[in-house]
């Protein structure tokens, strides 16, 4: 058998393969933004010598750098600067701010019928927003509070009702851009982390499937957003309460609460590739499920 036909040898070509897909879209937000190859670079290296280290907890010192190194391909001296650095400083991603906007989005008695957040009261019980600021925390004032999701652009006051709405725009945060990527690193790390961890161990640690529909036209593709944002507020305003319920539960019950759950839903749509361009494959429906094994 040659080096070309080990089975290490096609697993490392597959993963390849992969990495070209998932790097062309974060070279697309890098050369956006003025980010440039060198601090992607600092920043693999970091990454590798994380995961080589979880990889290899067993040993420590010099051996441990020594075993780094070879998994790597970084020399023992990178691996010791890396190892010294400080950790890198991730903009923040949660805050009473959204926890507020996540409550109002699923509670009930903060939703209608069609599971879209209601205007609220300023002051007063629930539902109102300063119920539900307080529900979220004690050491911000929800006068606060309510000031700086105005200030993002996700809530409008209006002064002669003295109510709340929140905006269509309340979990695409776009007056704060570091925080909006930062939305971005934390949904596809962890739904990337879900896949890789299925792939590389059972297939069945967490739960991660996908659904593809082609041959749409574009004016389909417009109803179909709308089905999906439907599909979301329909998640929101009935996952959110029975995992809110889970919470209350756990901490009636004295049990460690440890863990944390990221639930997401997104879509993609882009012209379909030509009959050149698309894989080989048997004829299929044009709507098909696809699971990450």
């Amino acid at each position: 058998m040659t080096n070309n036909d080990h089975p290490l040898q096609a697993e490392r070509q597959a993963v390849l393969a992969v990495l070209e897909r998932l790097l062309q879209p974060i070279a697309q937000l890098c050369v956006a933004k003025a980010v440039t190859i060198h601090g992607v670079e600092e920043l693999i290296r970091h990454a590798f010598v994380q995961a080589a280290r979880a990889a290899c907890d067993d040993a420590k010192g010099d051996r441990l750098t020594s075993r780094i190194s070879t998994m790597t391909g970084l020399t023992r001296r990178e691996v010791s600067r890396i190892s010294a650095a400080p950790a890198l400083d991730l903009p923040a991603t949660r805050s009473p701010a959204t926890d507020v906007l996540t409550r109002w989005a699923s509670l009930p008695g903060y939703t209608d019928a069609q599971g879209r957040p209601i205007a609220l009261p300023r002051v007063g019980a629930e539902p109102s927003f300063e119920a539900l600021a307080a529900s979220v925390t004690k050491d911000v004032h929800p006068r606060s509070l309510m000031a700086e999701l105005m200030r993002l652009g996700l809530v409008e006051h209006d002064t002669a009702a003295d109510t709340l709405t929140l905006l269509d725009s309340a979990f695409v945060p776009r007056s704060d851009w570091p925080r909006m990527v930062g939305f971005l690193g934390s949904n596809v790390g962890d739904h990337l982390r879900a896949g890789v961890t299925n792939v590389l161990g059972t297939g069945s640690e967490h739960f991660e499937q996908a659904l593809l529909a082609d041959e749409l036209s574009p004016q389909s593709v417009d109803k179909a957003r709308h089905l999906i944002a439907e599909q979301w507020r329909s998640l929101m305003t009935t996952l959110g309460p029975q995992l809110q319920a889970l919470i209350d539960d756990d901490e009636r019950e004295r049990r460690g609460q440890s863990e944390a759950l990221r639930i997401g839903l997104y879509s993609w749509s882009a012209p379909m590739p030509a009959p050149s361009q698309a894989p080989d494959a048997p004829d299929s429906p044009d709507t098909t499920s696809e699971v990450t094994p």
